[in-house]
């Protein structure tokens, strides 16, 4: 089975660097491997000193690397979805799909379709994702699952049989769906989206890794953001810490910052205990050229454990309980204060910061109404039980 590997992290932190090594290591091995951009300040081409085009392009024996342009995808790649779009505008308003890319969201979900459509396509065993930074990175991963939502709100979805579509999600990339032929524009547009979240959940397919840097700014986000994607349910499996200045550096003004560069390694490591942590030196010259990138590969990479499959946290999940039923889910680093919980109709829904997430109810839980929560060890448990009208 195929793998993808997305490296997000603050922008300047060194993620296209430790992406690229990652590719260079894996095409070592003999796994075919593409290592892809979804950043639109694009600079693979620089790393490697290679100017690049609108399509993928071999670097190394066994590793291409392509820099998406999303404008080209939609109308070279993904015409039947511009349909698929158009006909969902038409339903709610005027809308000229010529401006389909002025939508907010829209170059995101290209990126992530053609991610999804080169995945399919099983010409490579690696794909290896250098996203935007990291506000744009959850914008884009969250995307998928925000605009399925507001269609399964806006929209009749009665013949896709979307919740009896979950046990066999990962069917979905292999097997054509019965009365395909039958559904309308707007169905197949959902289907894709249900298709894209999955993919981007499955844990035996997809790990997201954060690259960091020990700066008191980068590290205060870094632990946001791994609370962020845990909210949505991504399975982050790795940690690099990057640019760590040598300890044997006599040299006063460097050695404070080593002194506040250890300071805040040691929180990272105390927050990120249950992820793998690889520490990445300060290298003396800028990562250019696959030689240089090759440095890290050999200084932090060399375990053969690098790829391997991490499932670090469990899925949101329910179960029952004496008193009704509880939904857990996975909070790490996160404040309590900053929690917001409510129940909407059929919905429960979790504010974080920023961000927020609707968690449809299975159909069991209709009936029962959120009766509390805690947050405690880094997992929010709300508590459902039977609500005074429905005592039958």
């Amino acid at each position: 089975m195929s793998r993808i590997y997305i490296f997000t992290g603050k922008g300047g932190v060194g993620k296209s660097s430790v992406a690229a090594a990652h590719a260079v290591k894996s095409a070592a091995e003999g796994k075919k491997t593409l290592l892809v951009s979804t950043d639109m300040a694009h600079n693979l081409g620089d790393i490697f000193e290679r100017k690049l085009g609108k399509e993928a392009e071999n670097m190394l024996p066994d590793l291409d690397v392509y820099e998406i342009d999303p404008e080209y995808v939609m109308e070279n790649d993904f015409s039947d979805i511009m349909k698929y779009l158009g006909n969902l505008l038409s339903e709610t308003g005027n809308y000229d799909l010529q401006d389909m890319g002025m939508m907010p969201g829209m170059e995101e979900l290209f990126s992530l379709l053609k991610i999804a459509d080169i995945y399919r396509s099983e010409r490579y065993e690696r794909i290896i994702v250098d996203c935007a930074p990291t506000g744009e990175t959850l914008a884009l991963l969250k995307f998928p699952e925000l605009l399925s939502w507001y269609m399964e709100k806006l929209f009749p979805i009665g013949k896709v049989g979307v919740r009896i579509l979950a046990p066999i999600s990962k069917l979905a990339f292999k097997v054509e769906m019965p009365n395909k032929n039958a559904m309308n524009d707007i169905e197949k547009m959902y289907l894709k989206l249900i298709e894209l979240q999955e993919l981007l959940k499955d844990r035996d397919i997809t790990s997201i890794r954060i690259v960091t840097t020990p700066e008191k700014m980068v590290v205060e986000e870094t632990k946001r953001s791994y609370m962020y994607l845990n909210l949505y349910n991504f399975n982050v499996d790795g940690l690099y810490i990057n640019r760590i200045l040598p300890e044997d550096i006599d040299n006063d003004f460097f050695n404070q910052w080593i002194m506040i560069q250890r300071e805040y390694i040691t929180c990272l490591k105390e927050s990120f205990s249950a992820l793998p942590i690889y520490e990445i030196p300060w290298y003396d010259e800028e990562l250019r050229g696959v030689e240089n990138i090759r440095r890290i590969v050999d200084d932090v990479l060399s375990e053969k454990e690098v790829f391997a499959n991490k499932i670090i946290t469990e899925r949101e999940s329910f179960k029952q309980i004496e008193t009704g039923y509880q939904l857990e889910v996975f909070l790490p680093c996160a404040d309590k204060s900053s929690i917001e919980l409510y129940q909407a109709a059929a919905d429960i829904v979790i504010k974080a910061g920023n961000f927020k997430r609707n968690i449809p109810l299975p159909n069991i839980l209709r009936k029962y109404e959120a009766a509390g929560a805690k947050f405690e060890e880094g997992k929010l448990r709300i508590l459902f039980e039977k609500g005074s009208d429905h005592n039958d």
